[in-house]
C-alpha cells in the first residue's frame, strides 16, 4: 500500500459525501485536459429535458466510479484477503477512472449515427499521444496498454475487469446512486454500504457473502425501476430520437455537398468525413454541439432548421403507445405521410425500449462481453448463482414489458390531417 502525494486531496461529493485521492498518478490524471473535457459531457444525455435536475457530468460519475472501486480495494487491503492481487490496485483505480474518458457529446445518440464506440474512443485516448497517455506512461513504459487492456476486457486477471464492468460493478453502482439523486427520483437508491462490506475476492473473481444477498436483491431492483422510470422514459427517448435526426440529417447533407451558411468546426467536419482523430475528438463536447444546432436553426434546409429548434427549444415529438408490432400499419403510416409532404424517415419514428443494450439481471452467463453472474459465496465456500437462491431476482432477469412507441410531430401532423383515412386520423387522435 503506497500513497504518493504529499497532502490527501478530497472532493466534496452529493452522492459519497468525499472523495479521497492519495496517489499522484491519479491527480495528475483528473488534471489531464482529456479528463477535464468531461466536464463538458452530460452523465445522461439529453435526460435533462425530461428531469431538469440531470444536469451532471461524465467527470463526477467517473470520479464516483473511482471512489466505490477505492472503497472497494481498501476495504480488501484492509482484510488481507489472499484472493485479492494488491499489485493490481493503482490499475484498477486508473482504470475505474478513465473508463468513460471516451464518451462523445450526447454519447449513445452520437455513436448510433456514426457508428463509433465510446469505449473504443477510450482505449485511443490511453493509448494515442494524449495528456493521459503521458501520465500514464510514468508509472511504467506499458501501463497504457494494461489500464486499456481492462476497459476492453482484454487483461488476463478476471478479477480486475469485473471492478469496472460486471452485473454488479463500480459503474452500475455509482450511475443508480447518481443517477437518481439528480433526477430527483428516490427508486434508484439502495445500501451502497452494505454491499461493499459482503464483497469478496475469490478464486480470481467479485463475489457477494451470501448473507448480503438481500442488498443485492434491492440494488437490482432498483435497478430495475430505474430503467423504466428513467432510462426508458418516453420523453426521452422522444429527445435522443430528434438528436440522433439531426445528426442523420447533417451528415446527409454534408454528403451530397451541401453548402452550409455558417462554418463548421474542423473537429464535426473530421467527424462527417470519417476522419476524426484524438485531438479532434477532444474538441468534442456538448457545448460547442450545441452552438452549432443554433447556427443551424437559420439553415436553408427547414428541416435540418426545424429540427434544431425542436431540440433546442424542446418542442419534442409526441407518441402514441402501442402493445404489438404491425409493420403493414407503419408502412401504410408512412406512405400517407409522404403524400401528405411530411418527411416519412424523420416525422415518424418507431421506437422500442429493448432495442438498447439494457439488462436488469442476465442469470448464467461467465462470458465477459456479456457481464458475468453474480455469484453468492455459501457454506463450505460454495458458489451459486444468485438468481438459483433469490426469487425477486429469477422473476425480474430477462423481463421484458417494452411497448412499441410512434413519435411524431403532432402540430405538423394536425395541419395535414385530411390527408388521411379515417383509421389513422382515430389512431393519432386528429
Amino acid at each position: 500500500m503506497r500513497y504518493d502525494l504529499a497532502e490527501e486531496k478530497v472532493f466534496k461529493d452529493p452522492v459519497h459525501k468525499y472523495i479521497y485521492v492519495q496517489d499522484r498518478t491519479i491527480w495528475n490524471l483528473i488534471n489531464t485536459k482529456e479528463f477535464q473535457r468531461l466536464r463538458r459531457i452530460r452523465q445522461l444525455g439529453t435526460s435533462y429535458l425530461t428531469f431538469h435536475g440531470a444536469e451532471h457530468s461524465r467527470f463526477s460519475h467517473s470520479l464516483g466510479v473511482y471512489e466505490i472501486t477505492r472503497k472497494i480495494i481498501s476495504q480488501f487491503e484492509r482484510s488481507r484477503y489472499a484472493d485479492w492481487p494488491e499489485e493490481e490496485r493503482l490499475l484498477c483505480l486508473c482504470a475505474s477512472l478513465l473508463h468513460d474518458v471516451g464518451h462523445g457529446p450526447f454519447s449513445h445518440s452520437i455513436e448510433d449515427v456514426f457508428d463509433m464506440h465510446h469505449e473504443a474512443w477510450t482505449c485511443r485516448i490511453i493509448l494515442e499521444e494524449t495528456e493521459v497517455n503521458s501520465v500514464l506512461r510514468t508509472v511504467s513504459p506499458d501501463f497504457p496498454e494494461k489500464v486499456a487492456s481492462v476497459i476492453c476486457k482484454t487483461y488476463d486477471k478476471p478479477i480486475v475487469i469485473s471492478l469496472i464492468s460486471s452485473q454488479m460493478d463500480a459503474d452500475r453502482m455509482d450511475y443508480l446512486l447518481r443517477d437518481a439523486y439528480y433526477t430527483g427520483v428516490n427508486y434508484g437508491t439502495f445500501d451502497l454500504d452494505r454491499i461493499l462490506r459482503v464483497l469478496r475476492p475469490y478464486q480470481g473473481r467479485i463475489v457477494v457473502k451470501e448473507s448480503g444477498m438481500h442488498a443485492v436483491e434491492d440494488y437490482l431492483m432498483s435497478r430495475y425501476q430505474m430503467y423504466w422510470q428513467v432510462y426508458f422514459h418516453p420523453v426521452t427517448r422522444s429527445s435522443e430520437i430528434i438528436l440522433r435526426q439531426i445528426f442523420r440529417r447533417a451528415k446527409e447533407l454534408y454528403t451530397h455537398g451541401y453548402a452550409f451558411l455558417s462554418k463548421m468546426p474542423d473537429a464535426l467536419v473530421a467527424l462527417f468525413a470519417g476522419t476524426l482523430d484524438v485531438n479532434g475528438y477532444y474538441r468534442l463536447d456538448e457545448a460547442l454541439v450545441q452552438t452549432v444546432f443554433m447556427q443551424w436553426t437559420e439553415e436553408p434546409d427547414e428541416l435540418l432548421a426545424e429540427l434544431c429548434r425542436r431540440f433546442l427549444h424542446r418542442r419534442l415529438y409526441q407518441y402514441i403507445t402501442m402493445d404489438q408490432r404491425d409493420e403493414a400499419l407503419w408502412t401504410r403510416i408512412r406512405h400517407a405521410f409522404g403524400a401528405a409532404g411530411l418527411h416519412p424517415e424523420y416525422h415518424l419514428e418507431v421506437d422500442y425500449p429493448f432495442d438498447l443494450p439494457y439488462h436488469v439481471y442476465r442469470p448464467g452467463t461467465t462470458d465477459l462481453e456479456d457481464k458475468p453472474p453474480i455469484l453468492l459465496l455459501g457454506d463450505q465456500d460454495k458458489l451459486e448463482d444468485i438468481s438459483v437462491k433469490s426469487d425477486i431476482i429469477r422473476s425480474i432477469a430477462g423481463l421484458h414489458r417494452g411497448k412499441f412507441h410512434l413519435y411524431y410531430p403532432e402540430e405538423t401532423l394536425a395541419k395535414q390531417k385530411y390527408y388521411f383515412d379515417s383509421e389513422i386520423r382515430q389512431l393519432f387522435g386528429l
